[in-house]
């Protein structure tokens, strides 16, 4: 009994402790409230809520669907410096590129973190967006196989930024070239058609 209730204190703190969103909530085609998109470069993004029997979360999930450089949705309202950002995303298509990515320390459409995953070709990166330019911290072979939901997260603190992908550690690396509060979202590449659901971030836990 004493383990139940433990376990039951446990969750409901995880739960008290993150936000998530799970994009049920807004209309087939909607923007979900809260949430604003644009684009990193040119072209014209295409994000709306649309219904998804396969969804970690049913019925909805978050499709972007639009063509341009980086296509990305930011979570209006948050500030966090040091904390966690994590979704599930499926790749459904795309020529030029198949990927889905979460931001954090987002200043506005051409300054922010990004942690990327590809399944076109199967790897992990992060990367920095200064200025509107996109720079290369690092790249990691992982396996993303298309039309497959995965969990991506990303543990921010300091100058240490972890990547991972379903549970395992890809990237552990220090940058400093974004500091400060910020806010989070998600993002994509060029022709990418891709889902989202289970949107979720919140603030490091105090040790």
């Amino acid at each position: 009994m004493r383990a139940l209730v433990v376990a039951f204190l446990l969750g409901f703190a995880m739960d008290t402790y993150a936000q998530t969103d799970n994009f049920d909530k807004a209309g087939a085609g909607a923007l979900p409230q809260g949430w604003k998109t644009g684009v990193t470069g040119q072209g014209t993004g295409s994000w709306a809520v649309n219904p998804d029997s396969t969804a970690p979360s049913p019925p909805n999930v978050f499709t972007q669907g639009g063509h341009g450089t980086f296509p990305w949705a930011v979570r209006e309202g948050v500030a966090l410096s040091d904390g966690f950002v994590e979704v599930k995303f499926k790749a459904i298509s795309g020529k030029e590129d198949q990927a889905a990515g979460v931001m954090w320390r987002w200043k506005d459409g051409n300054n922010y973190y990004v942690a990327r995953a590809n399944a076109l070709e199967n790897n992990v990166s992060l990367y920095y967006t200064a200025n509107g330019r996109r720079n290369t911290i690092k790249y990691v072979k992982a396996p993303v196989p298309l039309n497959k939901w995965h969990t991506l997260r990303v543990d921010f603190t300091a100058t240490t930024i972890k990547v991972s992908l379903n549970g395992k550690v890809y990237i552990d690396e220090k940058d400093n070239h974004i500091t400060g509060t910020g806010a989070v979202g998600l993002w994509t590449k060029a022709d990418s058609v891709t889902a989202f659901d289970d949107f979720a971030y919140g603030p490091a836990k105090s040790k």
